[in-house]
């Protein structure tokens, strides 16, 4: 295999690519939402049972960040999910050396969530890097397959003690079964014996890990499986992932996941979650420019129905490649909902798809000013925008 090559990343380029591409997935900057927000929230300690302490670096980034979502006053919910960034970096200070950004989906329980989540980081990477990114999945399902993979894992533990890695035995011993499972795997041959997860779903996690795996399929995401991709403690549930360089270059890499056990401690009610956190390891260390605020997008899409949101979720990438200024509420089911989002934009066209237009390849361009409908193929749709832009 071939040396990876250096990636240079400045800081400024990171904030300005998750902000652009943030926007044309549906995510808000979490600063612009504390901000909209003022006055509303207030400081709390962490929620009991909650802690930092013995929790891997991808938990202490998320427990950070929902006390900063729940402090600043914002509660998601399924009428009016969070789609929200954040980075640790930050227009006029210094950059910090290994620089982190959050993605999160908050109040859906769909598996478009983990779709759109997986399918932002994974442009966000490839924007930056200029190459693709391996993403690879799992499932460690609810409650419920966890308890019943932790009674198989012991089993197996103790029966083949004998041939499996010492430290792994006595980490099972001491009864932490899934952090020996995780020992386990990262020693490839001795862990293809050991029992899969998602063998152990429950009826509602295997339909969920399912429908993120059509979602991917879908949209033509490229993704492999693996067993060996495991979480364990109180922090991750369900679907799992990591999205790391095709070359093997580890400057950027990205975690995933489920956590709305989690979730539910800071919000006091079921809030179904998702989200991931991506790692750069720059250079620079000097002040971060502001970021030039982009006027208000040109386009806003509204989108009713599955096959819908699929075909938004590729036509997304096609915004993007063309330049094409665009925003949507991927996460939002309800038309009076994202009609009303779309208002608070105030956009000169919406972009609008229901279950027909996406079965037939058309959309519906609407002039806001004129109140004006035009019927256009999705094939020809990017050449037909450029003109309006």
């Amino acid at each position: 295999m071939s040396a990876s090559r250096t990636i240079s990343l400045q800081p400024s380029d990171i904030l300005k690519r998750s902000h652009a591409i943030g926007s044309y997935y549906g995510f808000t900057p979490f600063a612009a939402l504390a901000a909209a927000n003022r006055g509303n929230g207030k400081r709390a300690d962490l929620p009991e049972g909650i802690s930092l302490e013995g929790k891997d670096a991808q938990a202490r980034d998320v427990i950070s960040m929902l006390k900063q979502i729940r402090d600043a006053g914002l509660v998601p919910s399924a009428a009016q999910p969070l789609f929200l960034w954040h980075s640790n970096a930050t227009a006029g200070r210094a950059a910090p050396k290994n620089i982190v950004v959050q993605f999160h989906v908050l109040g859906v329980e769909h598996a478009i969530g983990d779709a759109v989540l997986i399918r932002a980081v994974r442009e966000l990477m490839a924007d930056l890097t200029k190459q693709e990114s391996r993403l690879r999945l799992n499932s460690m399902g609810d409650k419920e397959t966890r308890s019943r993979f932790a009674r198989e894992l012991t089993q197996f533990f103790r029966k083949h003690a004998a041939v499996l890695p010492a430290n792994c035995v006595d980490c099972a011993k001491r009864g932490e079964v899934l952090e020996a499972a995780e020992l386990l795997a990262r020693a490839k041959e001795e862990g293809e014996s050991m029992p899969s997860p998602t063998d152990h779903l429950s009826e509602a996690s295997r339909k969920h890990f399912e429908a993120v795996l059509e979602y991917l399929e879908s949209t033509e995401t490229p993704y492999e499986l693996a067993p060996d991709l495991l979480s364990h403690g109180g922090t991750w549930s369900d679907t799992c992932f990591e999205l790391s360089l095709a070359d093997g270059n580890q400057s950027v890499s990205a975690w995933g996941s489920r956590y709305n056990d989690l979730a539910r401690a800071f919000f006091k009610t079921p809030v179904h979650s998702v989200g991931a956190v991506i790692r750069f390891s720059t250079e620079a260390r000097d002040t971060i420019p502001p970021i030039k605020e982009k006027s208000a997008p040109r386009f806003v899409f509204v989108h009713i129905g599955d096959e819908a949101k699929r075909e938004s979720m590729k036509m997304a990438d096609a915004f993007k490649k063309a330049r094409i200024p665009l925003t949507q509420a991927m996460g939002v089911a309800s038309l009076s909902e994202q009609m009303r989002l779309a208002e608070t934009l105030n956009p000169p066209y919406l972009l609008i798809m229901g279950r027909k237009e996406a079965m037939e390849g058309n959309v519906i361009l609407r002039e806001r000013a004129t109140h004006t409908e035009t019927f256009i193929p999705i094939d020809c749709l990017i050449d037909r925008l450029r003109v309006v832009v």
